[in-house]
C-alpha cells in the first residue's frame, strides 16, 4: 500500500506540473496576442498613407514681412487618393525656436489660407491641395530651416512625411 501511495504521488505531481505549463503559456499567449493586435492595428492604420499625404515644396516658403514684425511661414498640403485624414500636424523649427500644431484640433492662431485668410480653416479633402499662411510667434528670431507634416490616421500618428529644409522666399514665387 505504500507504493501505491508513492505512485499516485508522482501521477498528481505530474499533473500539477502539465496544468502549471498550460496556464504559463496561456498567460503569456494572451499577452504578447495583444501587443502583437495592437501593433498591427496601428500600422494598419498608416498603411498607404505616406506618399499620399505631401508636402509641396513649390508653394513652401518664408514671408519676410518687413516692419511688422509678424514673419509667416507658407506651406501646401496635397491629399492624394486617401479617404479618411483626422488632422495634419505640422512642425516648424529654426535655429533654437519650433512651433507645432493639429491644423483641426488646436485651430492655432495666425493659421489661415492663401490667398483667402478669412476663410475657416481645414485640413484637405481625398485628392485636393491647400496652402496655408501660418504667423510664426515672436519667439522666432531667425528664419525657419525646416516643415515636417504628419497625418493622423485614426487616432494615430504616421509619421513625419517629407520633412522640408532650405525655405526660399515667398517673393520668389511670384
Amino acid at each position: 500500500m505504500i507504493k501505491n501511495k508513492g505512485g499516485v504521488s508522482t501521477v498528481v505531481e505530474t499533473i500539477l506540473l502539465i496544468a502549471l505549463t498550460i496556464g504559463i503559456v496561456a498567460i503569456v499567449w494572451t499577452v504578447v496576442s495583444n501587443l502583437v493586435e495592437k501593433n498591427i492595428s496601428s500600422s494598419e492604420s498608416c498603411f498607404g498613407v505616406f506618399e499620399k499625404v505631401t508636402l509641396n515644396p513649390r508653394y513652401t516658403c518664408y514671408n519676410n514681412v518687413t516692419g511688422t514684425g509678424n514673419d509667416e511661414v507658407w506651406f501646401s498640403i496635397s491629399l492624394g487618393d486617401i479617404e479618411k485624414v483626422d488632422d495634419i500636424l505640422v512642425a516648424i523649427s529654426g535655429e533654437g525656436n519650433s512651433a507645432s500644431f493639429k491644423i483641426m484640433e488646436d485651430k492655432p492662431a495666425g493659421l489661415s489660407y492663401y490667398p483667402d485668410r478669412t476663410r475657416p480653416v481645414v485640413i484637405p479633402r481625398k485628392s485636393q491641395g491647400l496652402t496655408y499662411i501660418y504667423e510664426l510667434p515672436s519667439s522666432f528670431t531667425q528664419t525657419p530651416e525646416r516643415i515636417e507634416i504628419a497625418a493622423i490616421v485614426d487616432g494615430e500618428v504616421c509619421g513625419n512625411i517629407n520633412p522640408l529644409e532650405q525655405f526660399e522666399s515667398c517673393s520668389s514665387l511670384g
